[in-house]
Order: structure tokens, then C-alpha cells, then sequence
């Protein structure tokens, strides 16, 4: 992080642009640390506040499109193919694929929206567009609305909090950790429900 945060300082908003769209690429690189301390460098750098959201939505958008490009470049085919011959080790079937595929026809946009701002999902969530084939421009316009609010929250997070930008940082883990606990809730209830449904012997 420390390396990633001084290519940030030296190169600006190239630098910004490149790092942003390798954490888009490679998750485990938490934006939560290099856009609030791009954020951070804007009370007193040459850097500003709506350049710093630019600069990483571009990256973010950069970094979604390889992402997209690798899910249509394996496309439906490839995916049913590989789905008949190593499905059986996941539990996986083709019909759980096509029940996707129908899922995310339906909900892609909205899954692609409010994944953006979901630590993790934010980049793997492309894949699945490129998959399902999701028109370009919906992916585009979906992939920049929630974007902007995300790199928006994080930088404006680093530049009022000043030298104590890395507090931005435990918070976004607080939020992914009550995320996790919901999502693990609502699976909760769901298996529950399922169990409490089927008939008894």
C-alpha cells in the first residue's frame, strides 16, 4: 500500500488512473486506502477534489472493461461447456447457469449499480455482465453512476478528514463486515425457509 500511495503522490492523476484500474482488475488492492489519500493530497497538493473523482472513475471504468471483456470473451458457450465437464465437482448443473443467465437478464443493470459500491462484488461484477452480454452502453452507464458515487465517498472522506484519511479505511471494512453479516443473515433465513417448506416423512 505504501508503494501504491507514493505512485499516487509522484505521478497524480496518471497515477491515480493506473492504480485505480489495477484494484479494478485485482481486487485484494482496497481502493479504500488510495482514493481517500488521493483525497487526503488535495488540501494541499496541485491535485482537486472533482479531478481526484475523474481521474479514479476512469481507472475504475478502464479496469471494469478488461474485467467485461474477459467474461464475453468466455461467453455462454465456453461457460456451459466447462459447466458439463467440471460442474460435478461445485454442485453446479446447467440449469443453475441458465437460471443465472435469466436472473441477470432481468437484474443485471441494478446487480452492476449497487454492486459498485459493494467492496470486492464492485469488480468481480463485470464478469458476470460480460457473460450475460449486457449491452456495452447499459454496462457503461451503470458501471460510471455507481462508480462516481463510490470514488465521490471515498475521496470526499480523505479530503475532510485531512492527515486522518486511513480512518476511511476502517470504516469501508466496518461496512464490509455488516454487508457480510446481512448477506449471511439473509441466506440464514432463506435456507430456513426452504427447510421449514419441504414435507415431512
Amino acid at each position: 500500500m505504501d508503494g501504491l500511495t507514493q505512485v499516487v503522490e509522484r505521478w497524480g492523476y496518471v497515477g491515480l488512473v493506473a492504480v485505480v484500474a489495477l484494484e479494478n482488475v485485482f481486487p485484494p488492492i482496497p481502493s479504500e486506502v488510495v482514493i481517500p489519500f488521493a483525497g487526503f493530497l488535495t488540501t494541499f497538493g496541485a491535485m482537486t477534489l472533482p479531478g481526484v473523482i475523474v481521474a479514479a472513475t476512469v481507472g475504475s471504468v478502464l479496469g471494469a472493461l478488461v474485467l467485461y471483456g474477459a467474461g464475453r470473451a468466455l461467453g455462454r458457450r465456453r461457460l456451459e461447456a466447462l459447466t458439463r465437464r467440471y460442474g460435478h465437482y461445485l454442485g453446479i448443473q446447467l440449469d443453475h447457469v441458465a437460471r443465472a443467465e435469466d436472473w441477470f437478464a432481468r437484474y443485471g443493470p441494478w446487480a452492476v449499480l449497487i454492486g459498485r459500491v459493494v467492496p470486492i462484488v464492485r469488480s468481480l461484477i463485470s464478469i458476470p455482465a460480460g457473460l450475460a452480454e449486457m449491452p456495452l452502453p447499459v454496462f457503461l452507464l451503470y458501471t460510471v453512476v455507481g462508480t462516481v458515487a463510490w470514488n465521490t465517498a471515498l475521496a470526499g472522506a480523505g479530503a475532510a478528514l485531512g492527515a486522518a484519511w486511513p480512518l476511511v479505511e476502517q470504516w469501508v471494512r466496518l461496512y464490509q463486515h455488516l454487508l457480510l453479516v446481512a448477506a449471511l443473515t439473509v441466506a440464514a433465513v432463506w435456507l430456513g425457509l426452504r427447510l421449514a417448506a419441504r414435507p415431512r416423512r
